[in-house]
């Protein structure tokens, strides 16, 4: 590999350029990966997307923003947050249509008993 500032072949493991002190492209993508921070809203979003959906759902929608912005991670759990909100929220609604009907149907099941009496 050849350093970018000055031009002189160096190692391929070598953090700096032992000639100028420049951090070499290998240090360079070490150092963007693994000093990623997680976005903290993420986990928020996707602990909330179980106890309180909306909730979850609004954190994680503005955690996928500011991953995108910041250039952060936590992009992965933010998405997850986002999808087990809307599937709850989904399953939520479900069962209140279900529990409407059943309790539509007892009453003019009860109703259709007393007009016969």
């Amino acid at each position: 590999m050849f350093c970018k500032n000055c031009g002189k072949e160096i190692s391929d493991y070598a953090y700096v350029c032992p000639n100028c002190g420049v951090k070499t492209e290998s240090a360079l993508a070490d150092n963007s990966s693994g000093t990623k921070k997680t976005n903290v809203l993420a986990i928020v979003g996707l602990i909330l997307s179980f106890v309180i959906p909306i909730a979850g759902l609004i954190c994680s929608i503005i955690a996928r923003k500011q991953c995108a912005e910041r250039g952060e991670g936590g992009a992965g759990l933010a998405l997850a947050g986002l999808i087990i909100s809307i599937v709850e929220m989904c399953i939520v609604l479900l069962y209140i249509i279900i529990v409407f009907a059943v309790a539509g149907s007892l009453v003019s099941s009860l109703s259709l008993a007393t007009t016969v009496l």
